[in-house]
Parts: structure tokens; sequence; C-alpha cells
């Protein structure tokens, strides 16, 4: 005899309504809370950020020229750096470790401190080492690179005919390229330090955003128009992190790429997608959430909800998927030990390209670090790629930009500030 359908009591349906009606709003709660994640963590992505604090200074030794500083995966490694500091001054040089505990790291100041100094206890550490210009003792001169969004300050450090353009990563300013001048100014190269839109230095875009390399390019595409109306005859781009991701997207879309010779990256972005992966991993972000801060990102509309100009273009800045358009010799430097961008894509890069792409990989050094790890063998590395190229491309030379139209326009934009 079948069992009626009917008959289950009321009140077991009723219970069984209400467990519907909980479980339903849970998961929609749940998944309304996922949505709200990831449109938070794809806003941070795009959104330019301020420095934060990583390190705490615990004592200073005036009379050794000592300073005590928290032990973290930076702070402890050999080299020469720097601390970001709230204080009388900005910025601190710091030279080798001089003793370490399980908990505290002990340097040799570089910069001069006194008892008339006054500085907070949380600093940001930096691997910039050089923060003005006139560290460098070169000669330089400020410059103005007309670009969509206005006037963007360059510097410019004159050399030869062959033109260093340097393009600095995320959340920093161009002060972070500054390590690579002496080591195109040896070569006899001229460098061009250049700022891009919403970096703190050049003017801010229409939404002041980040495009991830999708928009920056623009900026830096004027930097070698500036360049060629100016006599270079070759020129490279370096670039650091998302400076890195910018610099190839220069080469692909550049009506100019013609007189790009050649490319230098400096712990680069190659695949936004791994990034991002591997940052929600670190973060212990649920991986759910970054994949859908990602699609949140390349859709039109919640990528403007998330406060981006427009949709990221992630396969387009994805250059393992697009290695078959790499165009000129690349030089990457990277370390498997970076801790915020994997080498992984580096690595991949190489093995796609081994015909234009040269890799040196590191150890131990951190992110966007490298040349404060081992100064002499980033330089070399540098050195010895550039004057391969040169020999092995001995006849290229970039024509003369022919100033017309719009080009013409923005001339006036491009005086030197001074």
């Amino acid at each position: 005899m079948k069992t009626s359908r009917r008959a289950v009591s009321l009140p077991f349906v009723t219970a069984i309504r209400v467990l519907a009606a909980v479980v339903g709003g849970a998961v929609l709660f749940a998944a309304s809370a996922i949505g709200a994640a990831s449109l938070l963590m794809a806003k941070r992505v795009v959104t330019p950020s301020t420095r934060i604090p990583d390190v705490k200074i615990e004592s200073f030794d005036l009379k050794a020229q000592t300073i005590t500083l928290t032990r973290t995966p930076d702070s402890e490694l050999p080299g020469r750096y720097g601390l970001h500091v709230e204080g009388t001054p900005h910025y601190v040089k710091l030279g080798a470790v001089l003793a370490a505990t399980e908990s505290t790291v002990t340097r040799k100041l570089l910069t001069q401190i006194d008892n008339t100094s006054r500085i907070d206890r949380e600093a940001t550490f930096s691997g910039w080492y050089f923060d003005s210009p006139d560290d460098l003792r070169l000669d330089y001169t400020p410059e103005l690179i007309g670009t969509i969004v206005g006037p963007s300050p360059a510097w410019l450090f004159p050399g030869g005919t062959t033109w260093a353009i340097l393009v600095h990563g995320r959340g920093t300013t161009r002060s972070e390229t500054l390590r690579a001048v002496p080591v195109f100014h040896a070569l006899g190269y001229t460098s061009l330090v250049v700022s891009y839109r919403n970096d703190g230095d050049a003017p801010r875009s229409a939404g002041g955003t980040y495009g991830l390399g999708s928009t920056e390019w623009h900026d830096v595409d004027a930097a070698v128009s500036y360049a060629r109306r100016n006599g270079a005859q070759r020129i490279l781009l370096m670039g650091w992190s998302m400076g890195g991701a910018i610099v190839l997207q220069t080469m692909l879309q550049s009506p100019h790429a013609a007189a790009i010779s050649g490319v230098i990256l400096d712990s680069p972005v190659v695949n936004w997608r791994e990034v991002l992966a591997y940052q929600a991993e670190l973060n212990r972000v649920p991986a759910a959430i970054g994949s859908l801060a990602i699609a949140a990102l390349e859709n039109p509309v919640s990528a403007k909800v998330a406060g981006a100009e427009a949709k990221i273009p992630f396969d387009d800045l994805n250059m393992l998927a697009r290695a078959d358009a790499l165009q000129v010799p690349t030089l990457i430097l990277h370390s498997d030990d970076d801790g915020f961008v994997p080498s992984d894509a580096s690595r991949a890069l190489a093995a796609a390209r081994p015909d234009l792409v040269t890799l040196e990989s590191f150890e131990v050094a951190r992110h966007t670090k490298l040349w404060n790890y081992d100064e002499t063998r980033w330089t070399n590395a540098i050195t010895a790629w550039a004057r391969a190229l040169e020999a092995s491309r001995p006849d290229v030379v970039v024509p003369p930009l022919t100033v017309t139209g719009d080009e013409a326009d923005r001339v006036p934009a491009e005086e030197s500030e001074g």
C-alpha cells in the first residue's frame, strides 16, 4: 500500500518550511557576505594605497649611530635599505645588520640622527635607499612629460643617445627606480625617471584608480615619445613590480613600439591572476573571494561598483598567454623568495621564450629588493645584458620623431620645471 503524500503531518511540514527559510536565509546572507568581501578586495586592488607601517623602531644608539627594529623577513636581510618615518627626517638610510635576536635586529644608521631628531616609532621598511635624485650626485633636470591626464613630472639624467625609461611599481613613486640610474650612467645612457597617473606625483585620472597597467602604459608611451623627440636613438624600458606590467603593455600596445629595443623587469607582475591568488592565500582570504574579486573587475558594471574606471582586461595583461607577442630582448630579475609576487610566472615566461628572455634568478632577496641584497650581482646582470644587446643589434637606431598634430600640442607641457 502506497503512503499518501498527504499523510505527512502538518507540524512536520511547517518545520521543513521553517528550516528551508532559515537555510535559504543563511545561504543568501553568506552569498551577500562573500559578494561584499569580493567587491572590497576588488576595490583594494585598484585603489592606490597609502604607505602602511610594517616595522617598529625599538631604540636608537646615538653614540654608535645604530638603530634597533622589530625583526621581519625584510628587516633582517643584509644590504642597504631605508625607512620611511614620521618626524624630523622623513627618510632614514640603513646599513649592515650588526646584531639580531629572535624579535629584533640592529642595523647601522647611514643617516645621521642626533638628540634633536624626532622620529615616530612606527616606520615602513623600504628598498628605495635613494630617496631623492640629489642623493646620486649626478647632473639631472626636472622635466614635465605631457600625458593624457596632464603634465607628469620626471627626472632626466643626461647621457648618450641610448635612453633608459624607468617605471616604478604599485604604491610607490619614481624614487623607487633611482637605484638603476648609476648603472645606466656608467653605460653612458640617458635615464628618464617617470611618474604615471594616480601615483601621487603625476596628475590624478578621472576615477583616481589603477588600471594595473592597462591604462598607465599611455603615460609611459608619452615618455617614449618625449625621448624620441629629444634625440633618443635606442630606448630601453625598465619596470619594477606593477611597473613591469606597465612596461610590457607599453611594448605591446605603443604606436612607438618599434622604438623600444629592450625591456628589463625587476620582480615583475607577468600574470595578475596568479599574483592576486597568491595574495589572497597569503592574507588568508578564501579562494572563492579572490576569484570573485577578479571576476568583478572583469565586468564593466561591477568594476565600476568596485571603484575601477573601467573593467580590467586580465587576459590582455597575462603575458604568459601572450608570450608569442613578446617582441624585444627581455631581462627578468626575480627572487624565488620574493614574498609578494611569485617568481613562477617569470620562470614560465623565460621557458616559453628562451629566444628573447634572459632570467636572472635570485634567492633570499625580497620583493623589489634585489639591488639591496646583492648590488654587485644586480648591476653586473644589467650591464652584461645591455652590452650584449648593443653587440647583437649594433645597427638598430630609432629615427627621430616628427612632431605633428597632437604631438605638437604636447610639447609646451613637457618643458622643464626649472
